[in-house]
């Protein structure tokens, strides 16, 4: 695997080798080995989720809080997505700052979030298969959120605004008021 750091602390871009031939493909997918030799990271993950959306849908941007705080692997099995990871730890020098990333099937690249992130992510193919590992569990009672267009973080989701599917939740996540 090949891991890139982002302009955010602890935030990885991961491209895992690919082998081809007149068959398909064959790709190690994850490594917890290699992982932690490349990134320093540890997280045993615990728990795998899968969305599958159509295009427009966006979702986030989410994160749990205290104890309940979860780290993710995060990649596209079918079709592309605008990923987006969002710096909300008071004590790093990237507080506040986001990474966006297109992952989608042909370029398998996968994107490792560190606690104390907002994650999101906008479907730009017609339906997308969305894979998270997480290193906790779900606690529903520690979920938190930012709202997608909040001004302060200056997110440039790509596809227009009336193209956006948002769920009622995401709708009512609160603002920064910075």
């Amino acid at each position: 695997m090949i891991v890139i750091p982002t302009r955010l602390r602890d935030c990885y871009t991961i491209k895992p080798k690919l082998f081809s031939d007149n068959r398909g493909y064959f790709t190690e997918s994850f490594n917890q080995a290699e992982f932690q030799k490349k990134t320093g990271h540890q997280e045993p993950f615990l728990q795998d989720n899968e969305s599958f959306s159509s295009y427009g849908v966006l979702r986030g941007l989410h994160g749990q809080t205290g104890e309940n705080a979860q780290a993710k692997l995060v990649r596209v099995v079918q079709g592309e997505v605008l990923d987006i990871a969002v710096d909300m730890r008071e004590d790093s020098p990237t507080y506040l700052q986001h990474h966006a990333e297109i992952l989608n099937d042909v370029n398998k690249k996968q994107l490792f979030i560190p606690r104390g992130f907002l994650h999101g992510f906008v479907v730009l193919s017609p339906t997308a298969i969305f894979h998270y590992k997480c290193d906790n569990f779900y606690h529903a009672e520690s979920e938190w959120g930012i709202r997608y267009d909040d001004p302060s973080l200056k997110i440039d989701w790509i596809l227009p605004h009336a193209h956006l599917t948002i769920s009622t939740k995401d709708r009512a996540l609160p603002y920064l008021n910075i």
